[in-house]
C-alpha cells in the first residue's frame, strides 16, 4: 500500500461533471505557434527581404560568416537593416576546378543575379490560402492500395500587389478489416509514434480513434487573418491546457430554415473533419486492445433558443475536459486518462443580422491522482551485540563496591578499639 498508487476510479457520464468540479481549475497556456507579420518600413536589425522572380519564392539577403573555431563560412546568416559589418571566412574545396564551375558561392553573378532587393517590407494582401492533401492508404506489405486528393482553391484578382499562400499536406493512414473481439471502430495503424510507453508524456500528442483510423487529437487553428483555417488545426498535447479562437464566416442570407444546417457546419468546424470517438488511455495504447481506449463523451447544447422567434441556437465554444492520474510504482509512474468529455456551449444567432460568428476551444486537463500515505517514520537501527559484552565492567563495579566497603568496616573497627583504648 505504501508503495503503489491506489486503483484509478471509474469515470461514468453521471459522475464526470461531480470530479471536475472537485479536481478542475482554470489554467491556459499561450499558443506556440505565432503567424509572422511585416511592418510598413524596415526597421534596425530587421532582415532585407529579396524576391527570387523566376521561382516566386520570398527570402532574406545573405552574408556569410564564420562559424567556429575553423571559421567555416555559414550562407544562412541574414543581413540586417542598418547593420553595416565586414565578415571573413573560410571555404575548403575537394576538387578546385569543379567547384569553380558549379559551386555558387564562387560565382559572381550568384550575388547578385535573379533576385530583386524589396524596397520595403511586404506590404500587399494576402489571399485566402490555396491548400492540396494528398491521402494515401497502404496495407501492410501489399503495398499503396490508394491515393486521393483533395483541393482548396481560391479566386484571385489580377492586382500585381498581393501574394497567395499554399500549402501541401501528405496523409498516409492504414485499412484493414475489423477483427472479432474489436473494437469496431478501430483498425491496425502502425502511423503514428508512440506518445509514451506506457504513459503519456508531457507535451506528447493525444491518440485518438475516428472512423477506424488513428489520429492526433485536434482543435481549431487560425488563418494570419483570424479566420478559421478549415484544414490546419493545433495538435492537443498531454498535459498543456490550451486555448484557440477563431472567425468563422457565414452566408451573406440566412434564413430560417437554414438552422439545422448552420448548427452542422459550426459542430464540424469545431470537432474537425472527424469526430474523436475514443480516446486511448495511454501513450502505446494498440489499435486491437479494446480496454485500452475509452470512449470520448460528448455534451451538445440544447438546440432551443430562449425567446427569440428568428434565432438560432448554435455552437460557439467547445470545452475538451480531459480527467488522467498517475499509476504505478512511486519509483516510476505513469500517466494515464480517465476520462474524456467534449462539452458544447450555444449561443443564440440572429438571422438576416451576423456575417461571421467567433468559435472557442478550450482543452483542461484534471489531474486526479490519489498518492499513498507517506510512511510514518524512519527505521530505527538494531544493535547485535554480544551476550556478555558488558560483563568486564559489571566485574570491575563489583570490586570497587567491595573494596569501599571492606574499607568502611575496617574504619568503624578502629574507631571502636580506640574508644575502649582511651577509657
Amino acid at each position: 500500500k505504501l508503495n503503489y498508487f491506489q486503483q484509478p476510479q471509474d469515470i461514468k457520464e453521471s459522475d464526470f461533471l461531480k470530479f471536475l468540479e472537485r479536481y478542475g481549475r482554470h489554467s491556459f497556456l499561450a499558443p506556440s505557434q505565432v503567424q509572422p507579420s511585416f511592418s510598413a518600413f524596415y526597421r534596425a536589425g530587421d532582415p532585407i527581404l529579396i524576391y527570387f522572380d523566376s521561382s516566386s519564392v520570398l527570402s532574406t539577403l545573405r552574408q556569410p560568416v564564420k562559424m567556429g573555431a575553423s571559421g567555416l563560412c555559414v550562407d544562412g546568416n541574414p543581413a540586417g537593416f542598418l547593420d553595416s559589418k565586414s565578415t571573413s571566412c573560410t571555404r575548403i574545396f575537394a576538387n578546385l576546378s569543379k567547384s569553380c564551375i558549379a559551386d555558387p558561392a564562387l560565382d559572381a553573378a550568384s550575388y547578385y543575379r535573379d533576385f530583386t532587393v524589396l524596397k520595403v517590407p511586404i506590404n500587399d494582401t494576402i489571399v485566402q490560402s490555396m491548400k492540396v492533401i494528398y491521402e494515401i492508404e497502404f496495407s501492410g506489405t501489399h503495398g499503396i492500395q490508394s491515393v486521393s486528393v483533395r483541393f482548396k482553391v481560391s479566386n484571385i484578382s489580377g492586382n500585381s500587389g498581393s501574394s497567395l499562400q499554399q500549402h501541401f499536406t501528405l496523409h498516409f493512414w492504414v485499412s484493414a478489416p475489423s477483427l472479432p473481439g474489436l473494437l469496431p471502430s478501430l483498425t491496425l495503424s502502425h502511423t503514428l509514434p508512440r506518445s509514451g510507453n506506457p504513459g503519456y508524456i508531457t507535451g506528447a500528442p493525444l491518440l485518438v480513434a475516428n472512423s477506424g483510423v488513428m489520429q492526433h487529437m485536434s482543435i481549431l487553428q487560425s488563418e494570419g487573418d483570424g479566420s478559421c483555417s478549415e484544414f490546419l488545426r493545433h495538435t492537443v498535447q498531454f498535459g498543456r491546457n490550451m486555448r484557440t479562437g477563431c472567425k468563422l464566416s457565414l452566408s451573406t442570407v440566412l434564413e430560417e430554415s437554414n438552422c439545422s444546417y448552420i448548427q452542422q457546419k459550426l459542430y464540424k468546424a469545431l470537432q474537425g473533419m472527424n469526430r474523436a470517438e475514443d480516446l486511448a488511455i495511454t501513450g502505446s495504447a494498440h489499435s486491437t486492445q479494446a480496454e485500452e481506449w475509452t470512449t470520448v463523451l460528448i455534451q451538445n447544447c440544447s438546440v432551443q433558443a430562449v425567446n427569440c422567434t428568428s434565432c438560432c441556437m448554435v455552437p460557439v465554444t467547445l470545452e475538451v475536459q480531459i480527467l488522467w492520474t498517475t499509476v504505478g510504482l512511486l519509483s516510476n509512474p505513469q500517466a494515464q486518462i480517465l476520462g474524456a468529455r467534449y462539452f458544447y456551449q450555444c449561443h443564440p444567432l440572429k438571422f438576416l443580422s451576423t456575417r461571421t460568428v467567433r468559435l472557442t476551444t478550450v482543452v483542461t486537463f484534471t489531474d486526479m491522482t490519489e498518492w499513498p500515505e507517506p510512511p510514518r517514520g524512519q527505521p530505527q537501527m538494531h544493535w547485535k551485540l554480544p551476550f556478555d559484552i558488558f560483563f568486564p565492567f559489571k566485574v570491575a563495579l563489583n570490586l570497587e563496591r567491595s573494596y569501599r566497603g571492606d574499607l568502611a568496616g575496617y574504619f568503624l573497627l578502629i574507631l571502636i578499639m580506640s574508644s575502649i583504648l582511651c577509657f
